[in-house]
């Protein structure tokens, strides 16, 4: 499959909320998580059931994990120099990449020298970090209604392979056969079934082949005003569909839609809670770390049932 680059710029413009919200919008798809959206999502609560979606912390340096995460003890209770003592310790990560259960604000994406709204990059980002679209924008936390679509378990698959797109018709497919309907404010989280292949066939460099969605679906996310999207990958389908463009679904998402995204989320437990309850949608819940200037935060987002 692919995407010619004029047919890739028509669907950035027909999907692009650019000026929706005011011309110093930052929030961009959020706008749409209402107060209305969090009673709702907040009612699907009904037994108490709740799944993490981060991957643990990876220390160890892999393929698919060039920059590996630091931890080490700072301090030992054993010294017994105060009562009570206390264990302390380090955390360090360099999170965006391909191991780490993180969100991406809207200023992590560039495309043809501008972030979200149109304002230049150049302008809003340096050393020090961004200034407009950070991950600030999320300080109070998102809680919105989830909705898990499950590919592989649609296909009777245990995941897709690298290289493999999912099209606008099969996600609209998924969500039938699960009886679930998209709503403005949803968050929806796509499994591929990286994580099991992993597991199962060891860790390979998904940089440049990676199982993912294709530009279209972002038409159906757009139609049906989805403010968040979150992958067991990074969403992006590689080798990529657009030529000169190598992450397409950043670009639609983050850029012209104003969506941030979720890479590397662990949806393996709710694939099977999912399965178990006959339930695909739940509250969502994600916390991002309160980061000036930040491009994105290290999260564990949260399904509750």
């Amino acid at each position: 499959m692919t995407v010619d680059l004029a047919a890739f710029d028509a669907t950035v413009d027909r999907v692009s909320t650019w000026g929706r919200w005011g011309a110093d919008d930052q929030r961009g798809a959020l706008n749409l998580v209402t107060e209305q959206v969090v009673v709702s999502a907040a009612s699907l609560v009904r037994v108490g059931r709740s799944v993490s979606l981060g991957h643990d912390l990876d220390l160890v340096s892999g393929p698919d994990n060039a920059r590996p995460a630091d931890h080490w003890m700072t301090g030992y209770a054993a010294d017994g120099s105060t009562e009570p003592s206390v264990n302390t310790d380090y955390v360090g990560t360099d999170f965006h990449g391909k191991s780490v259960t993180h969100l991406d604000a809207l200023c992590h994406c560039v495309f043809r020298g501008r972030l979200y709204n149109g304002h230049l990059a150049a302008e809003h980002v340096g050393e020090a970090g961004a200034d407009l679209g950070t991950v600030s924008e999320m300080a109070q936390g998102v809680v919105t209604r989830g909705v898990f679509v499950d590919v592989p378990r649609s296909r009777r698959l245990p995941w897709l392979e690298p290289g493999c797109a999912v099209g606008a018709d099969e996600l609209e497919s998924v969500l039938d056969d699960q009886g679930v309907s998209l709503r403005p404010g949803d968050a929806v989280l796509v499994r591929t079934g990286a994580r099991a292949r992993k597991d199962t066939l060891g860790a390979w460099d998904p940089s440049n082949f990676s199982a993912g969605l294709a530009p279209e679906i972002m038409v159906v996310l757009s139609r049906a005003g989805t403010a968040l999207l979150g992958s067991d990958g990074d969403s992006d389908v590689r080798p990529s569909p657009v030529e000169g463009v190598f992450s397409p679904i950043h670009a639609l998402a983050l850029n012209a839609m104003g969506m941030p995204l979720i890479d590397n989320m662990f949806l393996e437990d709710l694939a099977v809670v999912c399965a178990d309850l006959d339930r695909w949608e739940f509250l969502f819940t994600m916390a991002p770390l309160r980061i000036p200037g930040g491009t994105g935060s290290p999260v564990n987002p949260l399904a509750v049932f």
